[in-house]
């Protein structure tokens, strides 16, 4: 079976989620959080693929190409973020978490599978985010670079916290080969379409 021809007529976008942002444009019951919408005048039937926290930022996809979205979350596409974490991490920690580490997931232990982690010399140039982060009287803090194949539910920050550094800061930079690049916070900018980022797949699945 072929796959089939992208349709020329769906519309793909990427976005730098801010913080505080859910990523859905339907608004959820008691819940008086910013929504998608209200970054951009977006077509009809758009859909985020995957989603980011609303205390997480950065690159986001958004797709009216439902075959699309599919196809880019069951492929394995990697997705690298960049983590500030509370304290300064040993290399035994990034071990850790480059083995996999024992995280909780649906009420049910879960060891995560093995992925690329290292540790950011300089700090990422990112846009300050809207919520102050703890000043630095209160203590060190390192930034590191990690990549992974998969999408549990708040994985990263479970992972950090698995190896004793709790997670202050996360933002998404890349998905497949698409780069958050230099965006600011809240930008949107549409893109031909997807194909280019699933050439980044799971090798250790073939």
């Amino acid at each position: 079976m072929t796959n089939p021809t992208p349709n020329k007529n769906h519309k793909h976008f990427k976005i730098f989620k801010p913080y505080g942002f859910l990523s859905q444009f339907v608004p959820e019951k008691r819940k008086k959080k910013k929504l998608l919408g209200e970054l951009f005048d977006f077509p009809d039937n758009i859909m985020a693929i995957g989603r980011l926290d609303h205390d997480s930022e950065g690159l986001l996809l958004l797709t009216t190409d439902g075959m699309q979205s599919h196809k880019i979350r069951d492929k394995g596409i990697e997705k690298e973020y960049y983590v500030q974490v509370d304290g300064k991490i040993s290399q035994d920690a990034i071990s850790q978490l480059q083995d996999g580490v024992e995280i909780g997931v649906n009420h049910a232990k879960y060891k995560t599978l093995p992925c690329k982690v290292s540790i950011l010399l300089d700090e990422p140039k990112l846009p300050i985010r809207s919520r102050h982060i703890r000043n630095c009287r209160h203590g060190s803090t390192s930034w590191i670079s990690i990549t992974i194949n998969e999408g549990k539910k708040r994985q990263i920050r479970k992972m950090t916290a698995a190896v004793g550094f709790a997670t202050l800061r996360l933002v998404r930079v890349r998905i497949g080969n698409i780069h958050i690049d230099n965006m600011d916070s809240g930008d949107v900018i549409a893109l031909d379409n997807f194909n280019d980022i699933l050439l980044t797949q799971d090798r250790s699945k073939e």
